[in-house]
């Protein structure tokens, strides 16, 4: 006798055709949500399927608002806001929040700051319960001249109001930063600020550094301040250099000036020294054309000669040199 799998085949396509059926008409959802209160047609689950959103996550968070107190939230804004891109469960976490803290916060605001990229839970939480941030450290350079590092404590609570459109904790730190920098460059003297640390406190809040953010500053404190360099004392001596330099540049400048007007001077005394004697050898040749011409007689040839020899004589006692045609030797003997 063979076996029938007939049967078989059957039942197993009566149970997928069944889960078919039941994931495009979710039942037991749509009962989970009567029993809870909230209203929602079987035909609008089945929409849902087909405009691929989740029912369980819309149905959820409808039970979710509804028993918190919500009722105003309606099926047709949470759809919206999931077909957008929003996180439906997180806006549902945060008006839930919200409501027990009597925090004035919309389904419209909630979901607007949803989409704006912020996590609109943490922004409740930070509401009620502020946040510290701490400031990277701060340096700043008082009137005496001496550098001071600061790093402070800034206490914020999130402004639901300001969430959409305001700035974030990079630019509370910026501006806290840039307030400390002022405080402590308007101080006169570093034991000034040493002493009360607390003014830079008082200074920083009343400029009203919290306008424009997401945030409202609750205050501002001090945790420590270290002493720098002197950058006085350092300027001073940046300014000592360059003075040095630039008086040495001058004179190296006047030296190259003077050395060039002495090889200027050489020059011109080389180049007088060569007229004299271009004009030297030009002395015999006028001498013999005065032979020629009859203009200069063998005496008076002597008469030059003589003189030459004179002066040739005077230049070498007057240079402490021995005489021309005198043997050397001592005193005695040429006596």
């Amino acid at each position: 006798m063979e076996f029938d799998y007939s049967w078989i085949i059957i039942v197993v396509a009566s149970i997928i055709g069944l889960w078919i059926i039941l994931y495009f008409i979710p039942i037991g959802l749509w009962f989970t949500a009567l029993l809870s209160g909230v209203r929602i047609s079987l035909l609008q689950l089945i929409l849902m399927r087909w405009r691929k959103v989740p029912p369980t996550v819309i149905v959820r968070s409808m039970i979710e608002a509804y028993k918190a107190g919500l009722a105003f939230i309606q099926r047709d804004e949470v759809e919206a806001h999931y077909l957008a891109g929003g996180h439906v469960e997180q806006v549902i976490h945060a008006l839930v929040s919200a409501n027990k803290a009597n925090i004035d916060l919309s389904f419209q605001m909630a979901t607007a700051i949803d989409l704006a990229g912020r996590d609109v839970l943490e922004a409740v939480q930070m509401s009620v319960n502020p946040k510290v941030i701490n400031t990277p450290p701060v340096t700043a350079v008082a009137k005496d001249g001496i550098q001071l590092i600061a790093l402070a404590r800034v206490t914020v609570r999130a402004s639901i109001k300001q969430l959409v459109g305001g700035a974030g904790e990079e630019t509370v730190l910026a501006r806290v930063g840039e307030g400390i920098v002022s405080s402590i460059g308007s101080s006169r003297s570093h034991k000034e600020v040493l002493e009360n640390p607390d003014n830079i406190s008082k200074m920083v809040l009343e400029k009203g550094l919290d306008a424009g953010t997401a945030f409202e500053i609750l205050s501002i404190d001090v945790a420590d301040i270290d002493i720098g360099k002197n950058i006085g004392a350092v300027l001073q001596m940046d300014q000592a250099n360059a003075d040095k330099n630039i008086a040495q540049a001058k004179a190296e400048e006047r030296r190259a000036m003077a050395v060039a007007t002495e090889q200027e001077m050489k020059a011109k005394a080389q180049e007088a020294r060569a007229k004299v004697i271009e004009a030297e050898v030009e002395v015999p040749l006028a001498m013999a054309e005065a032979f020629r011409a009859g203009h200069m007689g063998i005496m008076d040839y002597y008469k030059f000669k003589n003189i030459e020899a004179d002066t040739t004589m005077r230049d070498s006692i007057a240079k402490g040199t021995q005489q021309p045609g005198k043997k050397p030797g001592n005193k005695d003997k040429e006596k």
